[in-house]
């Protein structure tokens, strides 16, 4: 018996459920189609804003035993250089996703003009990270009105699936993620980084992160996206790509049957390889094979049948 991992997200065909979330070898065309050709469904690039950002001060990444603090500070090289470097992605193998940053409304809408004629199927707005000033949770864009303007902007001006990414930190998560709804959202992300928390270097007495604070990401992140993922299913209509502390086959089902129809993987790429992705979805077909599944559809919400 062969297992169909195929699945449509949004519009979009996939071969299989995971996709590559934003900040994680997202950075050039060449990275993009390493993760592709390592089994990835669908790639997702790191945040472009309109202007070249530096970013935060190094160190920007630092782990612990249970996962991973990053404060990146959404560097990149602006709008106008990302649409040389990420033209013709039809040329690649799989759908690429979009991720727009901005700070007022029409900076999202300078972005996507820079950006519009590269190839990509969909827009990730990530109104919700929990380190940048003037960005996300920082910037104060996480909110139901954030979430609708934003939505409405990108839907009308590029006519593509606009994917609104949640923070687990907002008591108002779901209220966002209706309020996105609302204004035409094709799917949820879930969730961002939480926090931020903090590590220390005890012997220097200063904290390991150039800005101090990160946002937190891996394993520990699982449970709270699991719950999160489960909340939104049961409060929205349209699809969610479950994000945080995927690193095996088993925690991909688990966030399946939490309600999310797609899987984003970011911190397992820094710890697996890109290989992660052929090595999550061979081991997901062996599980759903041996529990007599057919389709990875079967799986997705189950647990909200008992």
């Amino acid at each position: 018996m062969s297992v169909n991992l195929k699945t449509n997200f949004a519009g979009i065909d996939l071969n299989n459920p995971t996709i590559l979330a934003s900040g994680i070898l997202g950075v050039s065309k060449s990275s993009l189609n390493k993760v592709i050709e390592s089994g990835a469904g669908a790639v997702t690039i790191k945040s472009i804003s309109l202007e070249v950002r530096k970013g935060h001060e190094t160190p920007i990444i630092t782990t612990f035993e249970a996962g991973m603090l990053n404060a990146v500070g959404y560097s990149n090289p602006g709008a106008k250089e990302a649409a040389q470097e990420f033209s013709n992605l039809n040329e690649l193998g799989a759908p690429v996703i979009a991720s727009i940053i901005g700070q007022k409304d029409d900076d999202f809408k300078q972005v996507w003009e820079h950006l519009a004629g590269c190839g990509f199927v969909a827009i990730e707005v990530p109104l919700s990270c929990p380190h940048t000033p003037g960005f996300g949770t920082m910037g104060g864009q996480h909110t139901p009105e954030m979430s609708e303007n934003i939505t409405k902007l990108l839907r009308e001006i590029s006519g593509l699936p606009i994917i609104v990414k949640v923070s687990p930190n907002n008591p108002n998560m779901i209220d966002v993620a209706k309020a996105a709804e609302a204004a035409g959202a094709a799917a949820i992300c879930a969730v961002n980084t939480a926090g931020p928390g903090m590590q220390i270097d005890i012997e220097s007495a200063r904290p390991v992160l150039g800005f101090k604070i990160g946002g937190l990401s891996g394993p520990a992140l699982k449970p709270i996206a699991i719950r999160c993922v489960y909340d939104l299913y049961e409060a929205v209509k349209i699809p969610i790509i479950g994000t945080g502390g995927i690193t095996t086959a088993e925690d991909a089902i688990e966030m399946l049957m939490a309600g999310a129809t797609a899987l984003g993987i970011g911190t397992a790429v820094y710890y697996g390889g890109p290989e992660v992705f052929k090595k999550i979805t061979e081991e997901m077909s062996e599980w759903l094979e041996k529990h007599d599944y057919k389709d990875i559809k079967e799986v997705i919400g189950l647990v909200h049948k008992h």
